[in-house]
């Protein structure tokens, strides 16, 4: 966990090593209150065009790790009413803890067109990031009909790739990889359990605190329980 100085309040906030180690040569400059507000700020991390492979992505996704939530986490009705793009259809999840592993959280809401159809959210004292990043997924998929047609958003790309791509070659190997073992193991089965029985359902990455208004309120879900609520 590397600390930095944010630039506009000078405070000290800080940033997993695997974030940093995922953009190279990015040096965070704000801290997560003033990331959110400046949703168009170029000194965020672009999206990991290396062309990296695969492998590569999911044997960091089976060690664990990640980014943590920042100071200053808006509530669900502040998003309401500081956000307004992004789809307006959809079920969107969230989860972090802070530290990572530390106190952690998760969240998902089910929208259509513009308005709440269920959401939820939760916590536990001590967890990863990824933990609650999956358990938030679990809690979206298992509320759904099991005919539902749906897309479900998560801003983990390493959580789509595990249940869209590589869980079902982990499951012909007897849930083994051959890079070594699966993290997570109790919840990728899960979720991917939940994900197969929804054949109507597809998962899809979003960007995180781009200004998605529904993402951003499941970012404000997830935190809730962090914030003692």
């Amino acid at each position: 966990m590397a600390e930095f100085q944010c630039a506009e309040c000078g405070k000290p906030f800080q940033i997993g090593d695997e974030t940093l180690t995922r953009f190279p040569g990015w040096t965070p400059r704000f801290c997560m209150q003033h990331r959110k507000a400046r949703t168009t700020d170029t000194a965020k991390p672009r999206a990991d065009t290396s062309g990296r492979p695969a492998a590569k992505t999911a044997q960091r996704f089976a060690s664990s790790g990640g980014s943590t939530h920042g100071e200053g986490d808006l509530t669900p009705a502040e998003v309401l009413e500081r956000y307004t793009a992004g789809p307006q259809d959809g079920i969107f999840t969230d989860g972090g803890a802070r530290p990572n592993p530390g106190a952690g959280g998760w969240g998902f809401v089910h929208v259509e067109a513009g308005r709440i159809v269920a959401e939820g959210h939760g916590g536990e004292p001590h967890t990863t990031n990824n933990r609650m990043e999956l358990t938030a997924l679990i809690q979206a998929l298992g509320q759904l009909p099991l005919d539902s047609r749906v897309t479900v958003f998560s801003d983990s790309d390493l959580c789509v790739k595990t249940l869209t791509i590589w869980a079902k070659g982990w499951r012909a190997r007897g849930w083994r990889r051959k890079e070594g073992e699966i993290k997570n193991l109790d919840l990728v089965q899960q979720a991917f359990a939940l994900v197969e029985a929804r054949p109507g359902v597809r998962l899809q990455w979003i960007k995180a605190h781009d200004g998605s208004r529904w993402n951003e309120y499941a970012d404000a879900l997830a935190t809730t329980f962090l914030r003692g609520g």
